[in-house]
């Protein structure tokens, strides 16, 4: 199969490779519910030496520059208790934690999740969160940009390998809300 964007020399539908995503990501997949069939959601094998944004567009194709989003935990504070929630924005932008996520959140504060607070919550790999997948009770924060592509490229829970996710269905997951402004220019 041919991956909708990118250069990829392996892909396929997310639901044939369940073997390849975390224990949490193969089971959103395998219960996948929405517009957007599971079918449509696309595992590409990647390298994990290539990671790197500048290596990783070298080889995969430089139009993912702007096809890529990041997945990012934030811990939100108010009152003594701490809510999780993840944002997933552009790869070119950062997250606007102390203004949207703060906002939105009703927080006194808001700042990235501890490395390992976001690996043992989601289960996932640190590099290669993805919004597939996450705790049922947490906010999903998705940029409109992301939502507005009609692919983008994700994590798959770890840092080998990559989901093609249309981002329509970023929006329909548990828990999404989709926030204009999200997602900043990268200063």
């Amino acid at each position: 199969m041919r991956a909708p964007i990118g250069n990829f020399d392996n892909a396929r539908p997310a639901p044939e490779c369940l073997d390849e995503l975390t224990a949490p990501v193969a089971e959103a997949v395998r219960a996948w519910r929405g517009a957007v069939p599971a079918g449509q959601l696309i595992y590409v094998d990647t390298e994990p030496d290539w990671a790197d944004t500048a290596t990783f567009v070298e080889h995969y194709g430089a139009e993912l520059l702007d096809e890529s989003a990041n997945c990012v935990v934030v811990a939100a504070k108010r009152g003594g208790e701490t809510t999780l929630a993840a944002c997933v924005v552009l790869s070119n932008t950062r997250v606007d934690v102390n203004g949207v996520v703060r906002r939105h959140l009703g927080a006194r504060k808001a700042s990235f999740a501890a490395m390992d607070t976001a690996v043992g919550e989601t289960g996932m790999e640190y590099g290669g969160i993805t919004p597939v997948g996450l705790p049922a009770q947490w906010p999903v924060l998705v940029d409109a940009a992301v939502a507005d592509l009609p692919y983008v490229l994700v994590g798959s829970g770890r840092r080998r390998g990559k989901l093609l996710v249309p981002g329509k269905a970023l929006a329909e997951l548990p828990g999404a809300t989709v926030l204009d402004g999200l997602g900043v220019p990268a200063a």
